[in-house]
């Protein structure tokens, strides 16, 4: 039902009239020294491509690199450990995985799901008139990187920063799912403006965002004019520029710099009716989710994207 054209988050293959399955595997290289934080989130990054495409997870295979001769093996006890706690909280089962001998260590998950064939949800059924509404804030990427390079203590990082990170997308997309709504996309590597430009592609249609509403994590501005970056900005750039960006405000180039920032374990980007877009926050926010903003709306025009 959903294969590499739309360039989704997930696979699905419809297996009966009720059931379909969805099929997606993600693993990244540590974003924090920590192992426990590291197993919680990339975990909850791997899982959230199963929600965002309307599923529930049910089952999660491990995909681990380790070097087992540099790093003792409680680091890797650590990483499996936070990893287990967060399919747990999911609510689906880890039933195995695979382990191979690496420089780097890489940690990850293949997670499999299942929707009603009728119900998933696409990055690419958003309609003129809708709203958007993003769920996390922005701007982890640098905050990553500042904390590497010693302009942000990592305790700092992890009071403001990581609990967001680990959370889980599950109740953003079962608040959200009570709604008419249209397509969805969790916000990772490409950021903000590259996932958007999914969108705008998708239902052949322009974005407009407002830059003014975008959540950002605290410090995240300020590291920018602090001189740090990410190695994924100058490539987000790119490729947004290729594809009809107008910038209709005034911003620094810092400021700038947040719109191409890479997410780890972002947020989800929901696009909706406009008019039911005030009742999703709502809903959003009794669910427990602590963050939920409008940030911009699908407009019939050409494919692109517009910040306002």
């Amino acid at each position: 039902m959903v294969g590499i054209e739309t360039a989704d988050d997930a696979a699905v293959y419809k297996l009966t009239d009720e059931i379909a399955m969805i099929n997606t595997v993600d693993f990244i290289t540590p974003p924090v020294d920590d192992p426990y934080w590291f197993g919680q989130i990339s975990a909850a990054n791997s899982i959230s491509d199963v929600y965002s495409m309307g599923g529930k997870p049910l089952t999660a295979l491990n995909v681990v690199m380790f070097p087992s001769k540099h790093l003792d093996m409680g680091f890797l006890k650590d990483i499996l450990r936070g990893g287990h706690d967060k399919v747990v909280e999911a609510g689906a089962c880890l039933v195995g995985g695979h382990t191979v001998d690496d420089e780097e260590p890489k940690y990850g998950l293949c997670v499999n799901g299942v929707v009603h064939p009728e119900r998933v949800i696409t990055n690419a059924g958003s309609r003129p008139g809708d709203a958007l509404i993003l769920t996390k804030p922005l701007g982890s990427g640098v905050l990553f990187n500042s904390v590497r390079s010693g302009k942000m203590p990592f305790a700092e990082l992890e009071r403001d920063t990581l609990p967001s990170l680990a959370a889980l997308n599950g109740k953003a997309m079962e608040a959200a799912l009570g709604f008419d709504l249209h397509a969805c996309t969790d916000v990772t590597g490409f950021g903000i403006l590259g996932h958007l430009l999914e969108v705008s592609h998708g239902c052949n249609a322009r974005v407009i965002v407002n830059y003014r509403n975008l959540p950002f994590y605290s410090g995240a501005l300020d590291m920018y004019r602090k001189g740090e970056t990410t190695g994924s900005n100058k490539a987000n750039r790119a490729m947004v520029a290729k594809h009809h960006l107008g910038l209709e405000v005034s911003l620094d180039a810092s400021e700038e710099e947040l719109l191409y920032d890479p997410q780890t374990s972002g947020g989800l980007l929901l696009s909706l009716p406009g008019e039911q877009a005030d009742a999703l926050i709502a809903a959003l926010g009794k669910a427990g989710v602590a963050v939920a903003v409008k940030i911009g709306e699908v407009v019939d025009d050409s494919v692109g994207i517009t910040v306002v």
